[in-house]
């Protein structure tokens, strides 16, 4: 696994939010199966520079240097595949695309899905200002400038 700061601005990025916040003990567990997959993975039998790791206890993000050695289909499966056994064994829902997460005014990380994230809107509990998680981001230059936006900046506006 080569070091997160290593990786161009334009590699690929795919995050997985859990809809719950993993304990530390899962979040070890978890790290140590990314690393043990990042060193094994590969493309068309050429290993990927990759990252992995996990981010406020609840996002799972991968990323690839794609000028190195683009992804396959068949590598990409596979890494969806790791996602769904953590989410086997954690017992957490890694898919729900609908599972809204932003920061409390305290920081924490919290998730609401549609129906509860609107109340939440409209109760003034979270406005336009609140941060929330663009997981649509595709890059490394976008996770690092559009992945934690205020929601007036997001989709998310779109469904309050």
């Amino acid at each position: 696994m080569v070091d997160y700061n290593e990786l161009p601005a334009d590699s690929r990025v795919w995050i997985y939010q859990s809809n719950k916040t993993f304990t530390d003990a899962q979040r070890d567990s978890i790290q140590q199966q990314l690393e043990s997959f990042i060193k094994q993975w590969q493309s068309h039998n050429t290993p990927l520079k990759a990252w992995a790791g996990i981010k406020y206890n609840r996002f799972i993000q991968i990323i690839v240097d794609k000028s190195h050695e683009a992804p396959s289909g068949c590598s990409i499966d596979s890494s969806v595949a790791l996602i769904k056994d953590i989410e086997k064994q954690m017992q957490v829902d890694m898919f729900d695309r609908l599972n809204f997460t932003y920061k409390s005014d305290s920081d924490s990380v919290l998730s609401a899905s549609r129906p509860e994230f609107s109340k939440l809107y409209a109760s003034g509990a979270i406005n336009d200002n609140t941060t929330v998680f663009n997981n649509l981001v595709s890059s490394k230059a976008e996770l690092e400038t559009q992945w934690e936006i205020p929601l007036s900046d997001s989709w998310h506006s779109r469904m309050v």
